[in-house]
């Protein structure tokens, strides 16, 4: 008697549990539907032929795909050489700007020093600063040097680091566990041989997750090269879209195009990258 009630028992909570997660698989289903909306717009955009994007009732599959605005913005547009030219402007950002985070952020967590957390909090107010307030200001001390209609105002500021990247990775550094550097301080290794061969190893995880944001944010920079480059053959491919949108007319097909073309990079970055990116969310703040 008592197994067949405990049978009964497992029966009902086996039956709840496909209930509650074939709810939650069905929002989450219909979560997905909804935010891939806007992409599957974007990309029967991109197929219409000119005239018949705002057609009345809207048109999900076009009735003769245009392959030719695809052909369009790789060849007459240059699609492919505003996308070189961001890939220049972002590289050494990314690369060293990450470097020098690290090392602030390794600083900031493993090492002691004179008024180093009221220096953290002054870090740390700089992000409350919004980008606009600023910009007049440096502005005019890069067109006082000669930097603008150049790249330079675009790369040598991010290579200084960031301060939302330095306080990510230092949050991730205080996890380490501090046994390893002191068992490398045994060793005879001073502090920059303690970050190079121990913590940048061990932090892979958060540093691919913060090159992926210092990535986003440059590959999406739109105000920066619009404010700083003038010449078109520096334009980075924000700048190359956005001239199809002129002050009259938007042609809407080639944007879209460009769009799901410029789209292509990202979505390979993070599919590669998805197991870093998720382990350095989820352990970043975590106590070792």
């Amino acid at each position: 008697m008592l197994n067949a009630v405990m049978g009964v028992r497992q029966q009902k909570k086996r039956t709840h549990e496909i209930i509650r997660q074939t709810i939650a698989y069905f929002f989450l289903v219909l979560g997905s539907l909804v935010m891939a909306i806007p992409f599957l717009w974007m990309l029967s955009t991109s197929l219409k032929e000119q005239g018949v994007v705002f057609e009345m009732p809207p048109r999900w599959i076009p009735e003769h795909f245009a392959w030719s605005n695809y052909s369009f913005v790789l060849t007459e547009a240059n699609v492919l050489h505003g996308f070189m030219n961001t890939v220049l402007v972002i590289a050494l950002p990314c690369v060293i700007g990450l470097f020098t985070s690290a090392l602030a952020a390794f600083a900031f967590a493993r090492m002691n020093f004179p008024a180093k957390n009221a220096l953290f909090m002054m870090l740390l107010t700089t992000m409350m600063i919004p980008g606009v307030v600023t910009l007049i200001p440096t502005f005019i001390v890069f067109k006082s040097i000669g930097w603008v209609d150049s790249w330079m105002p675009l790369i040598v500021p991010g290579m200084f680091g960031a301060a939302a990247a330095v306080f990510f990775l230092r949050q991730f550094f205080m996890t380490i566990p501090s046994e390893l550097e002191e068992a490398a301080k045994i060793d005879g290794l001073n502090p920059f041989h303690i970050f190079v061969r121990i913590m940048l190893p061990l932090s892979k995880p958060a540093l691919v997750t913060q090159g992926l944001f210092g990535f986003l944010a440059g590959y999406n920079d739109f105000l920066g090269p619009l404010i700083y480059i003038n010449s078109t053959e520096k334009y980075t491919l924000q700048l190359v879209l956005a001239s199809f949108q002129g002050f009259y007319n938007a042609q809407w097909t080639y944007i879209m195009a460009g769009s799901v073309l410029a789209l292509i990079p990202t979505v390979l970055l993070f599919f590669f990258a998805q197991r870093y990116f998720v382990e350095g969310i989820t352990m970043t703040g975590m106590k070792g």
